[in-house]
């Protein structure tokens, strides 16, 4: 297994502007002790977040390893990662699904997105699509002492569905659930303090894609949109 604190990630400014390429683990330490010290951080990376569903609109949802550094023993999104320096966010989609969920998938905009969603054994492929790029989101996590870590990223938010088998390759999780859309929300209203806060704004922000197939094929050609 690869060690993921030694890959190199692009810095940038709280503008946008790359402004050095440093190792993982050695931006963390940076941008932790500055948070420590002043509440903020002035530098971000880039990243994506992906939630995956089965056709009938169950949403896969991961539940993170207890001996994760950050939001430990949570409900959260289906994957998530960080974008390498010399990778693209579409490089990073892919990667991770093979590497991390164990299935290859292909990002497609809307209206390719669509036509292969009903054309396309979902047993094989993934299909995933672009829903959001958000240059300066912040992600807010839970420390294994109880702190709140708040992160600004550059992040590109990914919807998409797949039929087949998947299992979590890098033991960053202990399993697996799916949930429909109602579900989510009704057990995030009853017990929020077991998700984690991307997942509980990803559900909130997104929740007119979260469905069955027929749900997004409605609103890729506007039938659901006011």
């Amino acid at each position: 297994m690869k060690n993921k604190n030694l890959e190199k990630l692009e810095i940038f400014d709280l503008e946008g502007n790359l402004i050095e390429i440093k190792r993982r683990d050695k931006y963390y330490e940076e941008v932790k002790k500055e948070f420590a010290t002043t509440g903020k951080i002035s530098k971000k990376v880039k990243n994506m977040r992906v939630i995956l569903m089965n056709s009938d609109g169950r949403i896969y949802i991961q539940k993170r390893s207890y001996f994760k550094n950050e939001n430990p023993g949570l409900l959260d999104k289906t994957v998530g990662g960080h974008v390498v320096a010399g990778h693209s966010l579409l490089l990073t989609v892919v990667q991770e699904c093979h590497e991390e969920l164990g299935f290859p998938a292909v990002i497609l905009n809307d209206d390719e997105f669509n036509k292969a969603l009903f054309s396309t054994n979902l047993q094989i492929v993934g299909i995933l699509r672009q829903v959001e790029l958000a240059e300066n989101f912040i992600s807010i996590r839970k420390t294994a002492d109880g702190k709140i870590f708040e992160q600004p990223l550059i992040n590109a938010f990914y919807i998409g569905y797949f039929d087949g088998p998947i299992k979590f390759c890098d033991g960053e999780s202990v399993g697996i659930e799916t949930f429909t859309i109602e579900q989510l929300k009704k057990i995030i209203s009853e017990k929020p303090e077991i998700f984690t806060e991307d997942l509980k704004f990803m559900i909130k922000r997104y929740e007119k894609f979260l469905g069955p197939i027929e749900k997004n094929k409605k609103i890729i050609y506007g039938f659901e949109k006011k």
